[in-house]
């Protein structure tokens, strides 16, 4: 007899946003002559930048020449891309990071939540609240005690260091899906705690590509004492369109230690590496040559456009949400805004009023907590 991991049953039967995406075709369905405006999950609207869709085609050319095909990747990821990560993501931040803590993955959704597999079953886990699904669901299926740290308009969406111990702590900043950053005293507050108590900081830093403020930081790994407590995970597909082709990189430092069940130290660097080896067949090589050309000169200029594209038109939501009285934050550092629901409504009771009488997808997301009114 099969037995299942149990786990799964406290899952809610559908992830959230294949929820929104069968909801919307059953309006399309019904409604084959109305235009939708789409923004009920993190989509890219633009085109992938031209410089980067011309280096792919290239080296889909390569492969039909002997001489120049590439069979499998190597799992962890070709160091011409990982070259240009450390170059530009970190050497120009003074932050010291080798290519052997770098690992290229096919994005950060799957990342934070694959790296559940070399922690056991049964850790503390701390969450923030709202949250980007996939933490919340990834530590049910693992079994993990759930601890929700909330974000409200009372702590200025701030999470606060929770008072009791926990295991591992998941944070995203900016974040998803309030839209708020923390400064760089609020974070060292979190690598304290995290150090102090042998705990581990998930740091899924996906929209730094957006940050627009001088005190935020682009990497955990900028504040004193990150490298010891947290594993980084970065995406380029807000940043550069990669929604549909799927890459990003995780990093792991050397220094980051878990322990066993007699309390050893133990390489989390070294267990990644060995999960990967197993579970991952690496990132297709036509996506890395795509990847290295974000960081080219007129890559960056390219997807630096597109991501001013989004920001300004979080600028505009964000103003006219405004001029209606709604209660609203993000739209600075990140392209999300995250709104009170009026009249008392639900979010997905808002969420249905949007898509059946203007035609917009937005993303319901209550807070996990039973208290105060849910937000949209």
């Amino acid at each position: 007899m099969a037995n299942i991991n149990d786990n799964f049953l406290k899952l809610q039967d559908n992830y959230l946003f294949s929820t929104i995406a069968k909801k919307v075709n059953e309006f399309k369905n019904n409604n084959p002559d109305k235009k939708i405006i789409k923004m009920g999950i993190g989509d890219v609207t633009l085109p992938i930048p031209k410089v980067i869709t011309d280096a792919m085609q290239k080296a889909a050319q390569e492969l039909e020449d002997i001489n120049t095909f590439k069979g499998y990747p190597p799992e962890y990821g070709y160091s011409f891309l990982k070259e240009k990560i450390i170059e530009n993501d970190y050497k120009k931040r003074n932050i010291n990071i080798d290519e052997s803590e770098i690992f290229i993955s096919d994005g950060a959704k799957s990342d934070t939540g694959n790296i559940l597999d070399i922690f056991k079953c049964g850790n503390t886990v701390a969450i923030t609240n709202p949250v980007y699904p996939v933490y919340m669901d990834t530590n049910i299926m693992m079994g993990n005690k759930i601890v929700y740290i909330p974000m409200s308009k009372e702590n200025n969406f701030i999470p606060q260091i929770p008072k009791e111990k926990v295991d591992i702590i998941y944070l995203c900043f900016p974040n998803n899906p309030t839209g708020v950053s923390l400064g760089k005293r609020e974070l060292q507050k979190w690598i304290d705690y995290a150090i102090e108590n042998n705990s581990i900081i998930i740091y899924d830093a996906a929209y730094e590509a957006f940050i627009t403020e001088e005190d935020i930081v682009h990497s955990i790994y900028e504040i004193d004492g990150a490298k010891k407590v947290a594993i980084e995970f970065k995406s380029f597909s807000k940043t550069a369109g990669f929604t549909g082709i799927r890459c990003g990189y995780t990093v792991v430092p050397k220094e980051v230690i878990g322990f066993t069940k007699t309390n050893e130290k133990v390489n989390l660097n070294k267990l990644w590496a060995r999960r990967q080896s197993t579970k991952f067949n690496g990132v297709s090589y036509i996506t890395q040559i795509g990847a290295e050309a974000v960081y080219s000169d007129e890559g960056k200029i390219q997807t630096k456009k597109n991501v001013n594209f989004y920001m300004e038109n979080a600028k505009i939501i964000k103003n006219e949400l405004k001029k209606l009285g709604f209660g609203i934050t993000g739209g600075v550092n990140a392209p999300y805004i995250w709104l009170k629901t009026p009249d008392g409504l639900t979010s997905w009771e808002f969420f249905e009023y949007l898509l059946n009488e203007k035609q917009i997808v937005g993303t319901p997301r209550k807070r996990i907590w039973n208290r105060g009114r849910r937000i949209f």
